[in-house]
């Protein structure tokens, strides 16, 4: 759920000249922090220090953003923290704008990457509780003094590192996400993954891979350790504590008011999903529908979220079932997406009629909760009147709406719950199989053609309790799984980068139609003795 994004290779402003340990240099002016350069090779030489490796840590304020592709009076804006004077409107923008926006993520195949963020719980060795922000801010200094991490500051307050093209964020309730940097294999993605235990930064590995060897060597002197499940487990909402993002604080007294699940959302439940890129409109199209379909699949391959407050809940996946009443305006299964109209400027119709959380002006986050940005693109927010949005607002707006496939300038799959790092490879494994492959995203549309938009919605509705044992047409979603894994798995030995192994942890649960939820379940009513502070152990990271 992070405000972060994955747009490609840009660099904030300095007024230095940095080298990194490859020997690669960025030139970089005083220029009111607008990103006027990129390093080459975005994908290639992902080393210990690939990015951004000076000897000092900087530091990142919120209150300065980077601006991108320019387009004469405004900027399309790379990703960036919420900032008040990225862009200067001096004409207001149009819908045509917002659609350029969507359509500039367009791009040829041959520059593809594969995008992932994952989520994780913090908590105490020996208590087992939350990690406190104290402890959160501890460790973050501890990371970005150690490792050469540039701080993501909001007032006084850590919220955040930044280094190169990935990030380490704060979700509402402490939960840790990496946002890895866009790579072009499942073996850079799964070594990046596996990195993040424990850092040795003389070996020359690949990101996601030092996060974890990073962040773990830290806080394993601190006695915290990492929680790969989807909903926390033991612990209610009162223990959970708040982090100092003004965002945050808006969307807490917003989210009551659209639905009953809303805090829980922000502050109990962790995912992993997968950014992927198209091609064409045409493209975004097929992707975005095969997405939407088998989205429900993939939440029953990686349902891991069985318990609430130290007992079964009920379901197997609980944060998927969360996201059912946390506030449909901004949530769901999109059915607009099949109509034979859909494009860009459909999303962007859908994404302006889905009320704002906020705008960030002058170090300082206005709610905007439930107002309008169709309002907002003539003049006429309430909460700033006369004032007209940058394309800034547009983007952060977009990170406020929460799918079940997300569009931003690239694809997002939401579907899945957080997990153990064993199996956070799968997940860009059973997508980019898909997505990634011609003949098999045809045959996944094939395959669900004539699935109506009841039915698509009845998978969604039913799958976070039964799983792949969800009743469909004449036999079960694990029938359809079984078939959908084999595409995945042919996409994979297609693009002949020797991937398809990252889907073995998977293909068992396709097999026996057993979810990681219910063995877990099994565990508890077993030899966990119907406790569950085996899970903390059974799921560290």
């Amino acid at each position: 759920m992070a405000f972060v994004s994955q747009a490609g290779p840009a660099y904030r402003v300095h007024s230095e000249i940095t080298r990194s340990t490859n020997g690669r240099y960025g030139v970089f002016g005083l220029t009111n922090n607008i990103e006027v350069s990129r390093m080459k090779d975005s994908s290639a030489s992902f080393s210990s220090s690939s990015y951004y490796s000076t000897k000092k840590s900087r530091i990142l304020n919120l209150d300065g953003a980077g601006v991108g592709i320019q387009r004469g009076y405004r900027a399309i804006v790379a990703a960036s923290p919420p900032t008040e004077d990225a862009v200067i409107a001096t004409e207001p923008l149009t819908k045509e704008d917002l659609v350029k926006y969507l359509a500039s993520g367009c791009k040829p195949k041959e520059k593809w990457r594969i995008g992932t963020e994952h989520e994780k719980f913090g908590f105490e060795f020996g208590t087992l509780r939350p990690m406190k922000y104290e402890q959160i801010a501890e460790l973050l200094n501890s990371i970005a003094e150690r490792f050469d991490w540039e701080k993501i500051m909001e007032h006084e307050y850590i919220i955040g590192l930044k280094q190169g093209q990935q990030s380490i964020s704060l979700e509402p309730g402490g939960q840790f996400e990496l946002s890895g940097a866009p790579l072009e294999t499942l073996h850079q993605t799964c070594a990046e993954v596996n990195s993040h235990l424990y850092q040795l930064p003389e070996i020359a590995v690949d990101l996601h891979y030092l996060f974890y060897r990073m962040v773990k060597a830290v806080a394993e002197e601190m006695g915290i350790g990492f929680l790969g499940i989807g909903f926390q487990p033991k612990w209610g909402i009162k223990d959970i504590p708040v982090m100092p993002k003004g965002r945050y604080e808006i969307m807490k007294n917003y989210m009551p008011k659209v639905g009953t699940l809303g805090l829980d959302m922000m502050f109990r439940t962790c995912t992993v999903q997968v950014n992927l890129d198209f091609s064409s409109e045409a493209d975004m199209i097929r992707k975005f529908r095969a997405g939407l379909a088998l989205q429900p699949i993939a939440t029953a391959l990686f349902a891991n979220s069985p318990f609430t407050e130290g007992k079964p809940n009920g379901y197997l996946s609980m944060r998927s079932q969360i996201w059912t009443d946390t506030d449909n305006n901004r949530a769901g299964m999109l059915p607009f997406v099949f109509d034979d109209s859909f494009g860009f400027e459909q999303y962007v119709d859908y994404a302006l009629d889905v009320p704002m959380y906020f705008v960030y002006r002058k170090k300082k986050y206005i709610d905007c909760s439930g107002m309008s940005f169709r309002d907002f693109l003539v003049g006429k927010l309430p909460s700033l009147p006369g004032e007209l949005p940058t394309l800034n607002d547009w983007e952060n707006h977009l990170t406020t709406i929460f799918p079940e496939v997300r569009l931003k300038r690239y694809l997002e799959m939401r579907g899945a719950d957080g997990g153990p790092w064993r199996r956070l490879c799968a997940l860009p494994a059973f997508w980019v199989g898909i997505l990634y492959d011609e003949v098999s995203l045809q045959n996944v549309l094939d395959i669900t053609a004539d699935w109506t938009a009841e039915e698509r919605q009845m998978l969604r509705n039913k799958v976070p309790k039964t799983g792949l044992k969800t009743p469909f047409r004449d036999g079960l979603l694990e029938h359809v799984a079984q078939d959908v894994l084999k595409l995945a798995k042919d996409g994979l030995e297609r693009r002949g980068y020797k991937e398809s192994g990252f889907l073995n942890a998977v293909a068992e649960v396709v097999r026996t139609g057993v979810t990681p939820a219910e063995k877990l379940l099994e565990m508890y009513d077993g030899k966990w003795a119907q406790s569950v502070d085996p899970v903390f152990e059974e799921l560290l990271y």
